[in-house]
Parts: structure tokens; sequence; C-alpha cells
């Protein structure tokens, strides 16, 4: 058998490659539509994606964890050894894709390697939980295309003002982030809290409850949050409407990348989650701030050439399309965090943006490139039976040379 002393430490590289390639991959589309826009610069856009997303990684990563490291496969635990030739299948192959400029979906590939590594140990095809993901997977390009596309045609009517539709907006966004999972806010349940409950709980405000454990008093917090986010989006539109607009579309985007760390970390620390609970015996914390600091890299060093190719290469969006992209890919990964299903960022962003596109006014020549989006389409599905296929072999390889674990 495998030295712990020996693997253990290849497994926690690989882990760091797997952040590093997921930060400049998938973390960095959320703001493509800003880039689009010229709202960002490319550049500004990397070093902001690195922060924000190594931030959002930290707070709100460790949800899709568990179903990535123990809910694929059944009867077996993932090895220090299986969990390295996952993880090196996975980034490889997402590396391999932004080379040659094409989106390879970092959920899809790390469920691809995950499966192959579990059956490389004699482990079950886990069918419910894969139907689960898969109806997750499938409704996702179908509501955000048509969610962007109905958002993206509300805010380009001329019968709805700018100082009324974005406010909105503005403020339906800030009603939800008081309700996002945060790890630094307890819950009774020891789950991740968020801001609504945590207040409505401390203060018992309103405990009344209207929809399970949602009460009263966490819609009383969800709306004054949302009216504090409409006042101030609101106020910037009235000083100056262009920049008002712009200075809202980058920090909508910047939400998203937060929400994209915390969905994107679990796809690198997850295969590695049992090993900290067992073996070495820390907290998830450490393991959540491996990656967050391997997705800050990331987006540091290769972000820029994928924001270049998502935000000229789908759809050359406007100010008001890009808003109507980026608010679908906000509710989508949120909901994703709550159910905790993997997702990739690269499959939510391109799904709001081409639904955003697709509101364009064919006369002026912005749209959809119908050859980019099928080849988009055919990474995803071989990305995954390629990464099985490829770990599955590479586990099996490694076991053999290195004589088990």
């Amino acid at each position: 058998m495998a030295s712990a002393i020996l693997v253990l430490p290849i497994a926690l590289l690989a882990a760091l490659f797997m952040s590093f390639t997921v930060g400049g991959n998938s973390n960095s589309a959320p703001v493509a539509p800003a880039v689009g826009a010229n709202a960002l610069s490319v550049l500004r856009a990397a070093l902001l994606v690195g922060v924000v997303a190594g931030f959002g990684a930290i707070l709100q990563g460790g949800s899709i964890s568990e179903t990535i490291g123990k809910d694929l496969v059944t009867g077996v635990t993932i090895t220090p050894l299986a969990a390295t030739a996952a993880l090196l299948t996975a980034a490889s192959l997402i590396t391999i894709g932004n080379s040659y400029g094409i989106p390879i979906p970092s959920a899809f590939t790390v469920t691809g390697a995950m499966i192959g590594v579990g059956i490389a140990l004699g482990g079950g095809f886990a069918v419910h939980e894969y139907i689960v993901i898969l109806e997750f997977w499938f409704a996702i390009p179908i509501v955000e295309g048509v969610l962007a596309y109905g958002l993206a045609r509300g805010l380009q009517s001329d019968r709805l003002p700018e100082t009324v539709g974005i406010p909105f907006l503005a403020g339906a966004v800030g009603y939800a982030l008081a309700n996002i999972q945060l790890t630094i806010i307890p819950s009774p349940s020891g789950a991740q809290g968020s801001v609504a409950r945590y207040l409505a709980t401390a203060y018992d405000l309103l405990p009344t409850p209207v929809v399970g454990s949602y009460t009263l008093g966490m819609i009383a917090v969800s709306v004054v949050g949302g009216l504090v986010a409409l006042a101030a989006t609101r106020a910037l539109l009235q000083r100056d409407e262009a920049a008002g607009i712009n200075q809202f579309l980058v920090a909508l985007g910047l939400i998203v990348v937060f929400t994209s760390g915390g969905t994107q970390v679990g796809l690198a620390t997850g295969p590695l989650e049992a090993i900290f609970e067992t073996t070495l015996q820390m907290p998830a914390i450490f393991l959540l701030a491996l990656g967050g600091g391997g997705i800050l890299l990331g987006a540091w060093v290769r972000g820029p050439r994928l924001v270049q190719a998502v935000s000229n290469e789908y759809a050359t969006l406007g100010p008001r399309r890009s808003i109507a992209a980026l608010i679908p890919a906000f509710l989508i990964a949120q909901l994703a965090i709550v159910l905790g299903i993997p997702i990739s960022f690269n499959k939510v962003m391109i799904a709001s943006i081409v639904g955003s596109g697709l509101a364009a006014d064919s006369s002026s020549g912005s749209g959809v490139s119908p050859r980019k989006v099928g080849i988009t389409v055919g990474s995803w599905v071989g990305s995954m039976l390629g990464a099985g296929i490829i770990s599955y072999a590479l586990y099996r390889l490694l076991n053999a040379l290195l004589g088990g674990g």
C-alpha cells in the first residue's frame, strides 16, 4: 500500500492545481458580461475575480464538497490516491481547454473523474444522485435562457424607465443576498446560516413560520436589505444614469463571482474532504483556504484569456443585457449551493449570455455564435465521459505502480 506520507502531499498539490485551474476557468465567466459591456477592463476584472472569488470560496464554500467527496459513488471511501487521480485528470482537461480557448465545464469534468475513480475502487453507481444532478444540469440552460431573455427584453422596453427597472432588480438581488448561506453564520441545524435567519432569530423578529422554517421575521429582514439596495441603485442612476448602470453592472458581476467561488471551490476540495476529517483530523476551513488561495492565483494568472473569449465570442452585450445575464446566474448558483449540487459556471454563464444575446435586435449585428455554442455543448458531454474513463485508468495505473492506496 502506498504510504500516506507520500500520497497526501501529492493529493494536496493536486487540489491546489485544480483550484488554480478553476480560478482561471469557471470563476472568470461572471465578469465577462461586464467586460463585454465595457464597464470593466479585462486585467482589472481578473484581479477582482481572484480576490472576490477567494473570499467566496472561504465564506460560502464547502456545501458542495460533501456531494463531490461522498455521494457520487456508493460502498467506498475516496482514498488519497483516488482523490489525486481524479483531481489531476480534471485539472489537466480543464487546462487543455483553457489553452485552446474552449471553456471546459469544471463540474462535469470533476463529477466524471470522481465517478471514474470511485468505480475503480470497487464502488457502485449512485443512480439517484445522478438523476438529481442531471435534472438540475439540464434545467439550467432552459431556465436561465428564458429568465435572461425575459429580463433583457424588459430592460430594453421603452415602457420601463431605467430608474425603475434596474433599481427594482437591484432590490430583488438585495433580498436574495440577505438569504445566502455563509459559513461564518451558524444556524440551529449546524449548517451554514444566512443574515436574515441570524438577525430574525437573534432579535426574535416575527417568528411565525411562512414556509418550513422560513419566518415572517426573515422576510422582514430581507425586505429591508432589498429596499436598501433599491434606494442605493436609484440614487446612482439619478446622479448619472450611464455611469450608474455600469457601476451596478460591475457590482452585480462581483456578487456573482463571490457566488461562483463558493460553488466552485468544492470541486477542488471535495475529493479531500473525507481525508481531512479522518486522516488529518483538521477543520474544513483549512481546506477551503487552500482552495480559495488556488482560485485567487488562477484568476490572476489565467483568467484574462477566458474573460476575453467569453465576453467577445459568445455575444456582444450592452449593459442592460449584461445585467439580464448576471441575475439568473446568481440565483441559479445560490440554489445550487442550497441543494448541494455541483455546477459549472461556464455552463451557467453561457446559458445566461445566450438567452440575453437572443434578445438583441437581429438587425444590430449582435447575437450568438452557433458554432461556438455547438463546440461548447460538445465539450460538456465529452468532458464528463472522458474524465471518467481517464481517471479510472489513471487510478489503476498509479495503484499498480505504488502498490495500493
